[in-house]
């Protein structure tokens, strides 16, 4: 495990590097959805400091350098389950990392089991979800409702879609910081 400040820093130098770039067909780059999904996060659960961070983290993985390459130009491959490998190695608790690594499973359950989901998709997660392995199995389904963190998976989904407003003035990382200095 990475010392927790190491780890701060790592985390937060990733995002001033590479946070400009992209959001794979989305008005924001990957810094702006992040902290958006932060902030709703804030909102919808204030005191779940865990919920809070892997909203801020849960497409860490798209920044990660990595030889899987991209789906086409929407993303790193595997990229939930490459940020929450890195995020375990820099500390991070399993509730953070087993939220990063669902968000892509909850995108294809609420498909799977909410018609309404899929209208309301961006047109970049709509292309996404079929590289991701599209709808779940009745089984996938079951399994997916029966996890511990299942309520949380969604809900993290559902601001994950939300994130995405162009022009949204992005604040500072600094409460991100302490967030994870408290974590960590």
């Amino acid at each position: 495990m990475v010392h927790s400040e190491a780890a701060i820093k790592k985390v937060i130098s990733t995002f001033r590097e590479r946070g400009h770039e992209e959001y794979h067909g989305e008005p924001v780059s990957q810094l702006e959805h992040a902290v958006q999904a932060a902030e709703l996060a804030k909102n919808v659960h204030p005191y779940d400091l865990d919920f809070i961070l892997a909203a801020f983290l849960h497409d860490y993985g798209h920044l990660c350098h990595t030889d899987l390459g991209d789906m086409d130009g929407y993303g790193t491959w595997d990229h939930e389950a490459i940020g929450a490998r890195t995020l375990k190695a820099l500390g991070f608790s399993e509730k953070i990392t087993r939220l990063v690594e669902n968000h892509v499973h909850a995108k294809r359950y609420l498909v799977s089991t909410d018609p309404l989901y899929f209208a309301d998709l961006s047109p970049a997660s709509k292309i996404t979800l079929l590289k991701q392995g599209g709808l779940l199995s009745p089984e996938e389904q079951r399994d997916f409702e029966n996890d511990p963190l299942f309520e949380l998976h969604i809900a993290l989904r559902r601001l994950d879609e939300q994130a995405k407003v162009e022009g949204q003035t992005v604040t500072e990382l600094t409460w991100l910081e302490d967030l994870m200095r408290e974590h960590l």
